[in-house]
């Protein structure tokens, strides 16, 4: 596996009970799994936990045979930065970088750059006329499709992304979808989704519905 969520348990400050409540689940290499549920059910939350940027209280998360929760916060820093690859509903692009420095920032970070890869997504992605833009100039599918290639560009084992296409328009969210779902299969990614559409997870392998803090 991939990865594997045991028992996870999260509670917030202030907060009597817990977001997350006893979730278990597991992701297979090369498999996509959605994760739904209604808002504040808890599915970014498990996400962030997942992907090391935030502390579990309770149970235990597993990222290719590597438990989280004994690590130093550098380590988990090192663990994501090799092995998770995260797309935000929000793009998360860094402005002061053009499309094409945006698309390598990640595989760089990680040591493992490939140029002739990167010009693959950036052409499948329709990019490869965008790489000297900024951010700014982007409209919000090519702002989703930077993020998708930026995450990809690493190859990463697993990609994690939270509502990728809540953002945009329904053609376009559609159009969106179908390339990034091309890109993971082909890199043998496994994807964990999270989104609060039934259409958009039906078009994953499995789908996992979240309520009252487990997986119901």
């Amino acid at each position: 596996m991939v990865l594997t969520v045991e028992n996870l348990v999260k509670r917030y400050p202030g907060s009597d009970r817990p977001v997350l409540r006893g979730l278990s689940l597991s992701v297979g290499a090369g498999e996509t799994v959605a994760l739904t549920g209604e808002s504040g059910s808890g599915k970014s939350t498990a996400l962030h936990l997942i992907a090391g940027l935030d502390h579990l209280d309770g149970g235990e998360i597993t990222l290719g045979g590597t438990p989280l929760s004994g690590l130093s916060d550098a380590a988990r820093a090192d663990l994501r930065r090799n092995r998770v690859a995260l797309i935000f509903q929000q793009f998360n692009l860094i402005p002061s970088l053009t499309v094409d420095q945006n698309l390598s920032f990640h595989a760089r970070l990680a040591g493992r750059d490939d140029p002739q890869w990167r010009a693959e997504i950036a052409g499948r992605l329709g990019l490869a006329d965008l790489g000297a833009r900024y951010p700014e100039a982007l409209s919000g599918g090519q702002a989703q499709r930077v993020a998708i290639g930026r995450a990809l560009a690493l190859r990463p084992p697993l990609l994690l992304a939270d509502e990728p296409t809540g953002n945009l328009d329904e053609t376009t969210a559609g159009a969106v979808l179908d390339l990034m779902l091309d890109l993971v299969r082909d890199t043998g990614a496994a994807l964990l989704l999270v989104t609060h559409s039934d259409k958009v997870a039906a078009r994953l392998d499995r789908h996992l519905h979240l309520s009252g803090g487990v997986v119901a």
